[in-house]
């Protein structure tokens, strides 16, 4: 009756479930409170924590052996169908169901572990993303904070990176509130949890709201510890004035990102110290903005020089304080002596990350802008496209990123006349950034100027106003349905 299936299924269900072995039967309670969708078969390689050795595998084989999961063809993953798992959980006794709550959640906290900020981890996280979603959902149902709030940090960091912010931001909102309850809402774990939603509104152009997160997050950690002991505080201050300096609030940024700086030399005990070094490329950043570039260079240099220190001369710290400095040079007109320094970012990427990396998209297409300048169309263009093809396949067609690189080849096909072949390319541009004020909630801070380049380009191809016009109305149609609606 609740679940709309026939009886004899149910029937069919208690037969298998009567044979399996105690470990079959613990497995197929843990994987009830797990997404109805597939699971990577890996899982059952990773220890659940605070269980007794359990061979996982001898219980998934048996699960198999009675059908009640499914081997996927296609790839090393296996499907649990929907009613299994419903009348599972809603057949376990009042202690079971708690425990097994808890194993699944632990189970797939254990897994979850890798880096979202490295696509190269994006592969083993997105198959388990729909089963941490569920899980901690259960969870949290179920009032069980730890390591709910861990879990669910994690999947709104990956969904986040991934430009998914509309998902992203829900579960980051619950965290703080979790850990708010827990913990209280002056602990370092709520600053934690305040940066990252933080974050995730400036991503979105919500700088407003942003702020305040920011520096309450700063209050929390600087009445946590002595100020300037603090590598946290250091953080803090980086962030808030990162924000400042993305709203044009150079002078109010500037003393924050110094005495971060100071912070980080005091803790390290050293002036050599990474973190040192990226205080520095955040500070010549901020120069370089505010036209000091004679104040911006040494910094540049020094951080380059500590980062070749401490990591050998082909780390990508290195290749990242490389780019910063063929910035400055590329900004006082030194193409000549900003060149070798983009090529060897890029051999220091591709080496360090292969080929296929994002890091390497973005060095091609450094190098790619250098070369467009020097009208050296012909060796810009193949990289501008690689860089294309490198970040459609990380993020997806529809990423924000893809945007830019999509943009970087319309400007060129422009500066070579090919109207025709920029204008399917500035058309996706325009409605990627569509897709991502939908995706928001808010408007993206890049929409108005594609739908200006897009016009422009499109009166340079002889089209009339009311041509241009349709076509921008169309591009804007999926905002306008929305608003209707």
């Amino acid at each position: 009756t609740v679940t709309d299936y026939p009886h004899s299924m149910a029937v069919t269900w208690q037969t298998s479930v009567a044979q399996l072995s105690e470990g079959g039967r613990r497995l197929l309670e843990r994987l009830a409170w797990l997404a109805p969708e597939k699971v990577p078969e890996a899982l059952v390689d990773v220890f659940i924590p605070r269980t007794k050795g359990e061979d996982l595998r001898e219980a998934f084989d048996d699960l198999v052996a009675y059908s009640l999961v499914t081997r996927d063809a296609e790839g090393p993953f296996f499907l649990v169908h929907r009613l299994v798992q419903d009348v599972t959980r809603r057949s376990l006794a009042n202690k079971a169901r708690p425990r097994s709550l808890v194993e699944a959640l632990r189970w797939i906290d254990a897994a979850f572990t890798d880096s979202a900020v490295d696509v190269r981890n994006w592969p083993k996280l997105e198959p388990l993303a729909p089963h941490a979603a569920a899980v901690t959902a259960y969870a949290d149902a179920a009032g069980i904070a730890k390591p709910t709030a861990r879990l669910m940090n994690e999947l709104g960091m990956l969904l986040n990176e991934k430009a998914l912010y509309a998902e992203a931001e829900p579960s980051l909102r619950r965290v703080l509130a979790i850990d708010e309850k827990s913990f209280g809402p002056d602990d370092p774990e709520v600053a934690d949890d305040l940066n990252n939603l933080a974050q995730l509104l400036q991503e979105t152009n919500r700088l407003s709201e942003a702020e305040p997160l920011m520096r309450r997050a700063l209050a929390i950690d600087e009445n946590n510890s002595e100020h300037d002991h603090n590598p946290d505080v250091a953080r803090d201050l980086n962030n808030l004035a990162q924000l400042l300096h993305d709203t044009g609030r150079l002078a109010e940024a500037e003393p924050l990102m110094r005495r971060a700086l100071a912070i980080d030399e005091k803790n390290a005990g050293s002036p050599h110290d990474p973190d040192v070094a990226s205080d520095l490329n955040n500070l010549a950043q901020l120069l370089q903005d505010s036209n000091r570039l004679a104040e911006a260079e040494p910094l540049m240099r020094r951080a380059l020089a500590i980062d070749e220190k401490n990591f050998g001369s082909d780390h990508p710290a290195v290749a990242r304080d490389l780019n910063n400095l063929a910035g400055l040079l590329y900004a006082t007109d030194r193409l000549a002596e900003a060149e070798p320094l983009l090529r060897r970012a890029l051999a220091i990427d591709e080496n360090a990350f292969g080929p296929h990396h994002p890091e390497v998209a973005q060095d091609l297409s450094s190098l790619a802008r250098l070369l467009r300048v020097t009208e050296r169309f012909d060796a810009a263009e193949p990289l501008m496209r690689r860089a294309l093809a490198i970040d459609e396949k990380s993020f997806g067609q529809d990423h924000p990123i893809v945007a830019s690189r999509l943009n970087n080849l319309v400007r060129l096909l422009h500066s070579t006349n090919r109207y025709e072949e920029a204008e399917p390319l500035m058309r996706r541009v325009v409605a990627i950034r569509v897709e991502s004020t939908q995706r928001m909630g808010h408007r993206d801070p890049r929409l108005d100027a594609a739908f200006a380049n897009y016009a422009r380009l499109l009166a340079e191809m002889g089209k009339s106003q009311a041509e241009i016009d349709a076509a921008c109305t169309d591009l804007m149609r999926p905002l306008a349905n929305k608003a209707s609606s």
